[in-house]
């Protein structure tokens, strides 16, 4: 099968570009042809999910495979509109250049800034005055993607109020919460009330992610994948031993989750 040729440019963007165009062009794939944004939509978060999945991973050859997966899809979506003549790559890239250097004039403009802190309040005041010379002000917990995963979400949008000045002085007060959050779930009297506050703990410890410097979503997933493993590892040992895992008592499964944790620790 003859290679398609790419004239020695086959690290370049625009070869990916032309590909897809290629691709979606008549005569290329049918399958590519049909795509839409609506229906590229699966695609888009799955390939997002698995980058994640190999930035924890820590295998840099994945997460170079993966971003390509990305890019793939924001190829796509800009043939897509171009064919639709809304917009093309040239005016995605033109768009988010400008934006960049807008939204950092201490790189591109000779201000100058303390701080990552200082940095992240003046991109929230730039993206505000934005919104006010395009006549659509909005609150900083507006304009939150309703698809975004319910942590994920939440981190977003305490980050937004915090760079607004609504934040603690320090952790402390943020411990504090949490603390205050689980009492008030203890003293809940109703089905109804226990929800309400459990959502509310789920908040507060969101917050205590965001000062530990850590995305909440993140800290979930990896104590998910920990509690996966360790739970295999439990399976294993009680195999071995030729024990009924399901029947044993609590506390003899809780000598094997211990042990599991040494050896997957060890």
């Amino acid at each position: 099968m003859k290679e398609y040729e790419t004239n020695g440019q086959i690290d370049q963007f625009q070869t990916l570009v032309d590909i897809v165009a290629r691709l979606r062009a008549p005569g290329g794939c049918p399958w590519d042809r049909e795509q839409t944004h609506q229906s590229l939509k699966r695609n888009l978060l799955e390939e997002a999910h698995e980058a994640l999945e190999a930035i924890d991973a820590g295998d840099p050859g994945v997460l170079s495979e993966e971003l390509g997966d990305l890019l793939v899809q924001i190829a796509f979506h800009a043939d897509i509109a171009q064919e639709a003549g809304r917009f093309d790559i040239g005016g995605v890239i033109e768009r988010i250049n400008r934006k960049l250097i807008r939204r950092h004039p201490h790189v591109f403009a000779g201000e100058t800034v303390a701080d990552a802190r200082e940095v992240e309040r003046n991109w929230e005041r730039i993206k505000a005055a934005e919104r006010n010379a395009a006549g659509t002000p909005k609150s900083p917990v507006d304009g939150i993607p309703a698809s975004l995963p319910a942590l994920a979400a939440s981190q977003l949008m305490q980050d937004r109020v915090a760079r607004a000045g609504f934040e603690w002085d320090d952790v402390s007060g943020v411990l504090d919460k949490v603390a205050e959050e689980i009492e008030e779930f203890r003293q809940a009297n109703t089905p109804d009330e226990r929800v309400h506050e459990l959502g509310d703990i789920f908040f507060a410890l969101v917050n205590l992610s965001r000062w530990a410097d850590a995305h909440a979503e993140d800290v979930l997933r990896q104590a998910n994948a920990r509690f996966a493993a360790r739970y295999r590892a439990m399976e294993q040992l009680a195999a071995q031993r030729n024990l009924d895992f399901q029947a044993l008592p609590l506390p003899e499964k809780e000598e094997l989750w211990q042990e599991a944790k040494r050896l997957l620790n060890a």
